[in-house]
Parts: structure tokens; C-alpha cells; sequence
């Protein structure tokens, strides 16, 4: 275990969802989340419909530095995207940031399902300074699994398939997506980090069945 995580091992971590395109609305996991955690609220971006990525980048590095406390981010969609240059732009390396799990990233580059996205195009390339999880579906409209495997291993990060959700939002009706919870507690501290050793053991795409024995013990 780093100093940093060390330092913050004993503090309760503030959960900053980041949500995508036109906001997450009051049937979506993230609005769960906010409701039913007490230390979890959303990054408001602003520009939901008309999303400018440097807006964006800049309303999530001021809700970190914000932030009295060690910070994990829940991004949704283009919300990926924006933690993703964020990263690019800042590179955070104060141990701030304990990890970031980025669900349904969208593709914008090649076939974008929405012409706002590419906005945020191209994909940042380089590896997150932070321990991250890209949550991908089989059948996410916004992007295929295989194009969210090569993403996750350009940032470093694990990948985790959800199976067949769609594009992991309020349409999916996952109410509070227990999958997800499970995902956001091993990016808490507690739990074997990401970036310890034993990165080998947590790498790779996984069923959502095996994840449950596996985080469960």
C-alpha cells in the first residue's frame, strides 16, 4: 500500500458521479446512488444538451479540488470521456483521486450514435494516474465490447462486462445496480488497490456472476 493510501485509508471517500449526455434523469443508477449515499453527488457540468469538453473537464478538476476529502469518480457515457481528458490534462498525482469506474463509454470517433459526441473526439491515449474500471455492455448501442476492451487497455484500466444491459442507463432498469456497487467498493479503501501487486488477479473482462463470488470472497 502507498503513503497515500495509507493517509486516507481511515476517511470515508466523497463518490463524484459525473453523468453523460443530457444528464441522468430520476430512473438512472446514478441518480440512485446520489439518493441512497450519503457521500455521493453529482458533478453538475452544465451544457447537458450542448456538452463542451473543456467546459466539462474544467467543472470536474474544480469539484475535485473542491473536495475536502479523497474523491472517487462514477462517470456515465460522454461522462467517461470527460474524466478521460480530464486525466489527460491534469494528471493527478497527489492521491486525491482513489480510482474512477467509467460505465458505457460512448464511441466518438468512428460511429457515434449522437454528432455531439464527437466533440470529445479523439479518445485520450494515455494511462490514468489513478486505479479506474471501464464497465462495458454486449449490447451497448454507444459502443461494442471489443472497442470498450481496447479503450480500457489504452487507460490502464480493468475491464468489467456487464453483459447484455444496453447502454448501462435508466432504459436498462437496473434500480441500483448491485454489479455496479460491488465494482465502485473495490476502488474504496479497504479493498486490494487496483495498482498493488495483485493487479493480475483483478485484470481482465469478467461475467457479473463471477464477479459476485469473487468480491464476496
Amino acid at each position: 500500500m502507498t503513503q497515500d493510501r495509507k493517509a486516507i485509508a481511515g476517511q470515508d471517500p466523497l463518490i463524484l458521479t459525473v453523468p453523460g449526455l443530457d444528464n441522468s434523469g430520476p430512473g438512472h443508477w446514478q441518480t440512485n446512488w446520489e439518493q441512497t449515499l450519503s457521500n455521493c453527488q453529482r458533478v453538475e457540468l452544465g451544457l447537458w444538451g450542448d456538452p463542451h469538453r473543456n467546459t466539462w473537464v474544467n467543472k470536474i478538476n474544480l469539484a475535485v479540488h473542491k473536495a475536502d476529502r479523497p474523491v472517487v469518480l462514477v462517470a456515465h457515457s460522454l461522462g467517461c470521456l470527460a474524466v478521460a481528458w480530464w486525466a489527460e490534462f491534469e494528471r493527478p498525482r497527489d492521491g486525491k483521486v482513489l480510482g474512477a469506474l467509467l460505465v458505457a463509454p460512448p464511441d466518438v470517433e468512428q460511429r457515434p450514435i449522437d454528432r455531439r459526441l464527437t466533440r470529445f473526439a479523439p479518445f485520450p491515449q494515455s494511462e490514468f494516474p489513478f486505479p479506474s474500471i471501464v464497465v462495458a455492455s454486449r449490447n451497448d448501442p454507444y459502443m461494442g465490447i471489443g472497442q470498450a476492451r481496447h479503450l480500457a487497455r489504452a487507460w490502464g484500466s480493468r475491464l468489467a462486462d456487464a453483459g447484455e444491459a444496453g447502454h448501462i442507463n435508466a432504459e436498462s432498469d437496473l434500480g441500483d445496480w448491485t454489479f455496479g456497487r460491488l465494482l465502485l467498493n473495490q476502488l474504496l479503501p479497504g479493498q486490494v488497490p487496483l495498482d498493488s501487486g495483485n493487479r493480475s488477479v483483478l485484470s481482465g473482462a469478467f461475467q457479473p456472476d463471477r464477479a459476485l463470488r469473487r468480491i464476496g470472497g
